[in-house]
């Protein structure tokens, strides 16, 4: 009862946290907006000043659910991997997938000159480097997918994976050393991710892809709790496990390839969430935990989208950047911490 008492209080903590950051992220940029504002021009009303209703609806709001999606869609998708494999250092990209969608936008961008001009403007627009980055993740998949069905070791599916993460990542190097400056520089710049560039219907997309896997990811609760002792206790509770090991998978690959083609690619994220909402919540129960990984997904990635904007500046930092410069010593605090507390 205590316990039960206790993460109510927490989830409700994170919640209010949550929207208080969605508010400040939106007031927060080149140009500073009070938070009366933000919440009189989101409650349907009129801020101070005209443009800055227009800046809050058109720029700020977009780029702040699109934050929350990302976190969400991330660290769940860490969780799911971390729980399958049953290993701490699994990750979203554990499956090769933000590889695959790195090779298709290094094919488009970096062989642009190679297309028909037509062809070309088309596939180095937004929707061009999505349709690519899609594309990449899904070939990816596909390629996972086929050589899971004749593996019953998952970790060799976790090695096969990796291997294809290596692979694609050698073409994308290869692509690179014959690519020209400018192209190398448009590459590098989607690498670093950027939670700005969508328009509303991009987001709900997004949203549809993202709200699909988490659904995916909620029916297989009961099996992750199960994988938690193991392949062979989980098949003894009469769960088809390679039923459950394609979902999960599916899952895992819809929220990652889906986030990796419209904001790119972004690190930390799902490789460390999971690990803070456990150390957090000091549970390892997946009813608890899906939860509130994904709520510390989302408070996360607005804190560094925030960081990454530079209040009162017009200098945006990487994204990507960000996530692991702000998260990586925070994790590692968390593990000697835990480490001290144990001794």
């Amino acid at each position: 009862m205590q316990n039960k008492n206790r993460n109510i209080l927490l989830f409700s903590i994170l919640t209010l946290t949550l929207l208080l950051l969605l508010v400040i992220n939106m007031s927060l940029g080149s140009i500073s907006i009070p938070v009366k504002d933000v919440f009189n021009s989101l409650a349907g009303g009129n801020s101070s000043k005209e443009t800055w209703d227009y800046i809050i609806i058109n720029y700020r709001l977009p780029k702040a659910i699109t934050a929350i999606l990302v976190g969400m869609g991330l660290a769940v998708s860490g969780l799911l991997m971390q729980t399958l494999f049953r290993n701490p250092l699994a990750g979203p990209d554990v499956l090769g997938l933000s590889s695959g969608a790195s090779l298709g936008v290094a094919t488009v961008i970096l062989g642009a000159a190679f297309l028909p001009p037509v062809a070309a403007s088309f596939l180095l627009s937004s929707y061009g480097i999505i349709l690519a980055s899609s594309l990449g993740s899904f070939l990816v998949l596909l390629a996972v997918l086929s050589v899971s069905q004749s593996l019953r070791n998952t970790m060799a599916i976790l090695i096969v994976g990796l291997m294809f993460g290596s692979l694609t990542s050698a073409i994308v190097g290869t692509l690179t050393y014959f690519s020209t400056a400018e192209q190398l520089q448009k590459f590098t710049f989607w690498s670093f991710g950027n939670l700005g560039n969508l328009t509303w219907s991009s987001i709900v997309i997004l949203a549809v892809c993202i709200f699909i896997g988490l659904v995916l990811s909620i029916l297989n609760i009961k099996p992750l709790n199960a994988l938690l002792l193991g392949e062979n206790y989980a098949r003894s509770l009469g769960m088809n496990y390679k039923k459950t090991r394609m979902i999960i998978i599916f899952a895992t690959s819809i929220l990652t390839g889906s986030i990796t083609a419209f904001a790119g690619p972004i690190a930390f994220i799902g490789l460390a969430v999971p690990h803070i909402a456990k150390m957090v919540f000091q549970t390892s129960n997946h009813t608890i935990l899906f939860w509130c990984t994904l709520l510390f997904g989302a408070i996360i990635m607005l804190v560094c989208d925030s960081i990454s904007q530079l209040p009162g500046s017009d200098i945006t930092l990487p994204i990507n950047a960000v996530t692991s410069l702000f998260g990586a010593p925070i994790v590692i605090w968390l593990l000697i911490r835990k480490r001290k507390m144990m001794n």
